[in-house]
């Protein structure tokens, strides 16, 4: 270890598998870019020692470290104070110590808004929302896409009930921000107008994890619409796929990875780093693994 790595300030992301995380490229990347001494590693903890893994790791002197797969309800548990959009997704991706407490946040949501806002340049006021899905993904999206006011937000998932759980924790937020919620089952979506078709389509489903593709009518992904995959991969996702074959605009979530990594180096450091060049970085790296 080199003396500027010494003298560098900790974080890790723990996960299992955590050896395929892009995130110590990222951190990186920001620590460069802001001169922010970071050193950031993986840190694959045991699926039964979570909780021991981290706090050991902050006795030896870690300063935050982020949550992926599948520690992201214990990191919940773990936390000391939560912030609203914590409270709100029920899980946690990004922890640090302060005043001698560990802080949890989630980042995921905030995220997706400003890759979706800021790189993508659609504003989402008024817009009306698909999102697929309503698992903890779709959870911890919910209040930051509430925050920037659109018309409508329609959750379908495979399990209606589910969908219609997880809105009713949102009503309230709903209310407060103007917007109309909607759940239902995903074959409940063929049953919508062309009038109730959406200007955005979130998959926050697992189904591209699993190359499969939701049951999306096709008139729902035309022309005009951003079809939007948190996942992200050397190639477009199925689901993607379809859209852009239905005329829809298309994004995966690699956009979405970097926002979410500002946002928590944010929260640690204080500054925010700039995430267009990292985000063009990864996308090349990403292209050269398609052309492989």
């Amino acid at each position: 270890m080199t003396a500027e790595q010494q003298s560098a300030d900790r974080y890790v992301v723990v996960g299992n598998p955590v050896s395929h995380s892009r995130s110590p490229a990222i951190h990186a990347a920001f620590s460069r870019q802001t001169g922010e001494a970071v050193q950031y590693d993986r840190l694959e903890a045991p699926l039964d020692a979570f909780a021991d893994t981290v706090r050991k790791f902050l006795a030896d002197g870690g300063h935050g470290f982020n949550v992926t797969t599948p520690f992201k309800l214990e990191a919940y548990d773990l936390a000391d104070r939560l912030t609203p959009r914590a409270e709100a997704a029920g899980a946690v991706n990004t922890m640090w110590i302060e005043d001698g407490l560990i802080h949890g946040d989630n980042t995921d949501g905030v995220g997706l808004v400003r890759d979706i806002q800021d790189n993508l340049d659609v504003l989402l006021e008024d817009k009306r929302i698909l999102v697929l899905g309503a698992g903890g993904a779709a959870m911890g999206a919910l209040l930051p896409l509430i925050e920037c006011r659109p018309a409508r937000i329609v959750v379908a998932n495979r399990t209606a009930q589910k969908a219609s759980d997880m809105v009713e924790a949102f009503v309230e937020a709903a209310d407060e921000y103007g917007v109309e919620l909607w759940a239902g089952g995903l074959d409940a979506l063929s049953a919508l107008s062309d009038d109730e078709a959406c200007d955005v389509v979130i998959n926050a489903s697992a189904s591209s994890l699993q190359g499969e593709l939701p049951p999306v009518p096709d008139y729902l992904l035309g022309e005009g619409v951003l079809a939007y995959d948190m996942m992200y991969g050397a190639k477009p996702t199925v689901f993607l796929t379809y859209a852009a074959k239905c005329g829809a605009r298309t994004s995966d979530g690699l956009g979405m990875l970097v926002e979410q990594a500002a946002e928590a180096f944010y929260n640690w450091r204080g500054v925010r780093p700039s995430t267009a060049p990292v985000l063009a970085e990864l996308r090349a790296a990403l292209q050269a693994e398609a052309a492989r």
